[in-house]
């Protein structure tokens, strides 16, 4: 006969062994290389001041945790998967910095103190820097006008904004104003019909406080930024490495190329366009165009318009199918002359 199972026994010697592995996971504390985290102020907690890191929302930092293998292993796991750094949360009433001026925080007794890592069973053993400077300016509730721009910052000229002012808290004796910014699809339906949108008021580069009251915009129709302008034409020769000293380039065609250059552009772009180090245009000639140097060739120049200017749309050739052309041929150097810069 088969002996009688000892269930009891064996759910003892279980119990024993899960125990043993957890001590042991737990008594061996494991080191994470140093991480990249983010301290991000809670606004929420105290609406009447502006509390900031040397006027920012958030500060970032770095920190070495430690803690048992299983804890550290599925910790590090989880910010490779991840996208952002690990956030601690700054509660100013809490840290008792809820009255206006300067405080010292010191950052590693802030970090142990979270919740989060310690409930993994992490401690934080290092971090950098060890002190953070928490900023408070008391605000007060102000009735602001409203102004509406694009997202370049131009201001635009609404038909109408209602209501025309809000309410919102700004730092005191300051002359904020509460701003709307409206994308390029935005523009062109509040020219049709009003939309609704809530401003913001800027407290500094990357802190922003919202309205709490939404505005209706209605736009006037929006002019053709884009006037035409006379820029005077001069033109650079980008002679190829190789052929520099040997061929001299002869322009068949200059009068031509060089008549002033019409085009389509902001007064900004326009003034930009003049102003930079470059020459409004450039012809580049190549190694293959001395395979017949006494071939009249021919090739469109390049406007050398600022590259910021062309990616918003700014800047163009008043018929951008009709760039200037150069006729060219090269004339052979006599070996005897000495290449520029020789």
């Amino acid at each position: 006969m088969f002996k009688k199972v000892k269930f009891g026994k064996i759910a003892i010697v279980i119990f024993l062994t899960l125990l043993i592995w957890v001590w042991a996971d737990l008594a061996l504390d494991e080191t994470l290389p140093e991480k990249p985290a983010v301290v991000v102020v809670d606004e929420s907690v105290a609406p009447k001041l502006w509390i900031s890191f040397d006027k920012s929302a958030s500060a970032d930092i770095k920190i070495t945790l430690s803690g048992p293998h299983t804890a550290v292993t599925i910790l590090d796991r989880e910010l490779r998967k991840g996208l952002k750094p690990l956030e601690f949360v700054f509660n100013a009433v809490q840290e008792q910095m809820d009255k206006p001026g300067e405080y010292s925080l010191k950052l590693l007794e802030f970090l142990r103190k979270d919740r989060e890592l310690r409930r993994r069973g992490l401690k934080v053993q290092s971090c950098d820097p060890n002190e953070l400077w928490v900023n408070v300016v008391q605000l007060e509730k102000k009735s602001l006008t409203v102004e509406c721009f694009d997202e370049s910052g131009n201001l635009l000229k609404p038909q109408s904004i209602e209501p025309s002012k809000v309410d919102a808290w700004v730092p005191v004796d300051s002359r904020l104003t509460a701003k709307v910014e409206l994308t390029k699809a935005e523009i062109e339906q509040a020219v049709l019909t009003p939309i609704e949108k809530t401003p913001f008021v800027t407290l500094a580069q990357d802190h922003v406080r919202q309205a709490n009251t939404a505005v209706g915009i209605k736009l006037l129709p929006v002019e053709d930024a884009l006037r035409e302008h006379k820029v005077t034409a001069t033109l650079d020769i980008a002679l190829s490495m190789n052929l520099q000293g040997k061929y001299k380039v002869e322009i068949t065609n200059l009068d031509e190329v060089i008549l002033p250059i019409i085009v389509r552009a902001t007064t900004k772009a326009k003034q930009a366009y003049e102003d930079q180090p470059y020459p409004p245009m450039t012809l580049h000639i190549f190694d293959d165009d001395a395979k017949k140097p006494d071939e009249k060739k021919s090739r469109e120049v390049v406007y050398n318009f600022p590259e910021e200017f062309v990616r918003k749309g700014e800047i163009e050739l008043k018929n951008p199918q009709q760039p200037a052309e150069a006729e060219f041929i090269l004339i052979p150097l006599p070996s005897t002359e000495t290449p520029p810069g020789g």
